[in-house]
């Protein structure tokens, strides 16, 4: 079986969830609702406060799908509870907000503007660190990496717009005149 699969899921209290038939999930909490379709092989079963997932069968295609949907499971859970965040370093530029719009000094000719939406927040801390925060994960993960790709990190200065944790590998500049 599946080690990941097989991990029952804790459901903390004040947290709702809902498995329709088909696994269509629905899960509120605390910081929203988040609402999906979960692959219809597999069994979704509660008990008390733990949720389980189970597979019907050993083909291959089915155990992947096992460990899948139990983490994208237990990410709806999670998300309504905490809540999901990116941190993204900026080195060489500035960035700063007003209201709900980011404003991005990223070496343009012109300011790069985004916007907070209704599940996507942007925290500023300091004038190089941008926070993306939000309860669901995938988005939080795409938006970061929608703003990273705006000026992604260079290997020759390191400038550039980089995750908190990500190490940019660095080249050698142009060799001099011998």
């Amino acid at each position: 079986m599946s080690r990941i699969g097989r991990k029952p899921i804790t459901v903390p209290q004040g947290v709702e969830v809902n498995v329709s038939e088909n696994n269509y999930v629905v899960v509120k909490g605390p910081k929203g609702t988040l609402e999906q379709q979960l692959c219809k092989d597999m069994t979704i079963t509660r008990e008390d406060n733990v949720i389980v997932v189970t597979r019907p069968n050993d083909e291959k295609e089915t155990k992947a799908l096992h460990g899948l949907t139990r983490v994208l499971l237990a990410n709806m859970v999670t998300g309504v509870t905490e809540g999901f965040k990116k941190e993204l370093n900026l080195v060489g530029y500035k960035v700063s907000k007003s209201g709900t719009t980011v404003t991005l000094g990223i070496g343009y000719s012109h300011p790069v503007y985004v916007y907070d939406t209704e599940d996507i927040k942007f925290e500023v801390p300091s004038e190089t660190v941008l926070i993306v925060t939000g309860i669901d994960k995938q988005k939080v993960g795409q938006v970061a990496a929608d703003v990273r790709a705006k000026r992604p990190p260079e290997p020759y200065k390191g400038k550039g717009i980089r995750y908190a944790n990500e190490r940019v590998r660095r080249k050698a500049g142009k060799a001099g005149k011998k």
